[in-house]
């Protein structure tokens, strides 16, 4: 992870860049949750390709991320770890679906926790760099690291569905909103 706390300011285009890639996931995140919660009781294929777009989306965004960050002279080392991560996510959430509601649980759990501690080092490194809308991220990498951790230990209830998982990818949007709504009061006041 990047350790560079003295890095400049963030230009105006850094945190426009961002602003739109949150809304981007905000948007991406409801529309996701909605599809998924309608598929949640069960493994279909559906839900299958739902579940292992959202790690890939999550690559995609970071890689987006990165070449903003790069742009302004920014920390992307956690990004790479995220990528990383998202797409380990991927396969794995390929695999378990072959298994059942209880893998899937399990592998995503895995993926939220870790992909939640690298969120939450990225939004304290932005922050102490200056960015503005990163108290969103860094809550939501806490929260997401508490949801794994949730998620592992709903794998073992004979009751176990997706539904838990459509809540978590919204609230997450939720998050990015925010981040994005702040971004952009804080480009008006800056």
């Amino acid at each position: 992870m990047d350790s560079t706390i003295t890095a400049p300011a963030p230009l105006q285009g850094d945190t426009a860049a961002l602003r739109r890639l949150y809304f981007v996931r905000f948007a991406f995140a409801a529309a996701w949750a909605a599809l998924l919660f309608a598929t949640a009781r069960t493994l279909s294929p559906l839900s299958a390709t739902l579940l292992v777009s959202y790690p890939l989306f999550d690559v995609a965004c970071a890689v987006v991320d990165i070449r903003s960050a790069k742009a302004n002279r920014g920390p992307v080392r956690g990004l790479y770890a995220n990528i990383a991560l998202s797409t380990l996510a991927s396969a794995g959430l390929v695999a378990a679906a072959a298994s059942g509601i209880p893998a899937v649980l399990r592998v995503w759990g895995a993926w939220a926790v870790t992909a939640g501690l690298v969120q939450l080092v990225i939004g304290v490194l932005r922050r102490g760099r200056g960015m503005a809308g990163q108290w969103p991220m860094i809550l939501s990498g806490a929260i997401s690291v508490l949801a794994g951790a949730s998620f592992a230990a709903q794998a073992d209830m004979a009751d176990a569905s997706l539904s838990a998982l459509a809540g978590y990818a919204f609230l997450g949007g939720v998050f990015f909103l925010v981040s994005a709504l702040r971004l952009m009061r804080a480009e008006s006041t800056g």
